[in-house]
């Protein structure tokens, strides 16, 4: 490939040329082997990879959550005890993942960079559609590498600033292996090995006019019922001071990870009185 000698750099000409608005179609079109989803040979053998496993969604009123216990299998082997399995993906946004770890980290990655590339060409915000319909089409990218046993689901939350009422501002979205898209409407959802339980819970707890600090307990309460039934998933523990990881998506703070110590706090409550009841 040609380079720009002007520039006197290492970069190619096209690299420093406008383009898409997607980060990943240009990726696809001058660097394809750099795409996550293109790094599973035809008919590859699933094989004993870390996974991640439960992630909770809860709307409130004024915005919307995303939380993940911290947990990442390896089989019946627990892989990692202190997985990040949710991410701040930009201003109004954050996502959960669960399935094949390394190939779910590295998408969310690659997720963050396509909405900061467009954002620079653009020089406009990409709407909370735009947001979750671009997440859509990169998993079906990875369709090839699902069926290949390499699944990767992830679990979307936004705060869309120009919705009608801020108040019902929060969005939850998932996603199948194809890539298809579907807004939750019940206030709450859940992905990954632990999910049925932590719905259970959730559908008990979930209160559409609770504040935050009300569904931050909320989630922390579904994440420990998912524990309680699931392996895959950890409970908050307290020997090694583990706890969830809780993004809050609003719209006078944007996305904001709670601090280990808020959730720490929150979880002992929970922990407590689970043991007194």
């Amino acid at each position: 490939m040609e380079h720009n000698s002007q520039a006197g750099a290492a970069l190619p000409a096209a690299y420093l040329a406008p383009g898409t608005s997607s980060f990943v179609d240009f990726l696809r079109a001058q660097a394809p082997e750099l795409l996550p989803f293109n790094r599973v040979a035809p008919g590859a053998r699933p094989l004993e990879l870390a996974h991640g496993t439960t992630i909770v969604a809860v709307a409130y009123k004024g915005g919307v959550l995303i939380a993940g216990d911290r947990r990442a299998t390896q089989g019946n082997v627990i892989a990692h005890r202190d997985m990040d399995k949710v991410y701040v993906t930009d201003e109004y946004s954050a996502v959960g993942i669960a399935g094949t770890a390394g190939l779910a980290v590295e998408m969310v990655r690659l997720y963050q960079l396509e909405l900061e590339h467009y954002e620079k060409l653009e020089g406009v915000t990409i709407t909370l559609d735009g947001k979750a319909n671009r997440l859509g089409a990169m998993i079906k990218g990875n369709l090839e590498a699902a069926m290949a046993g390499l699944v990767v689901l992830p679990l979307f939350v936004g705060y869309d600033v120009d919705a009608p009422d801020p108040a019902r501002a929060g969005r939850i979205v998932t996603y199948d292996v194809t890539g298809g898209r579907f807004d939750e409407h019940a206030g709450y959802h859940s992905i990954g090995s632990g999910s049925v339980f932590a719905k259970g819970s959730l559908k008990k707890l979930y209160d559409p006019d609770a504040d935050q600090d009300a569904a931050v307990r909320t989630a922390i309460e579904a994440l420990y019922d998912a524990a309680d039934d699931d392996s895959a998933t950890s409970g908050p523990d307290m020997v090694r001071r583990i706890f969830p990881v809780v993004i809050t998506v609003n719209g006078a703070d944007g996305a904001v990870r709670l601090s280990d110590e808020v959730t720490a706090q929150v979880s002992e409550a929970v922990v407590a009185d689970r043991t007194r009841g």
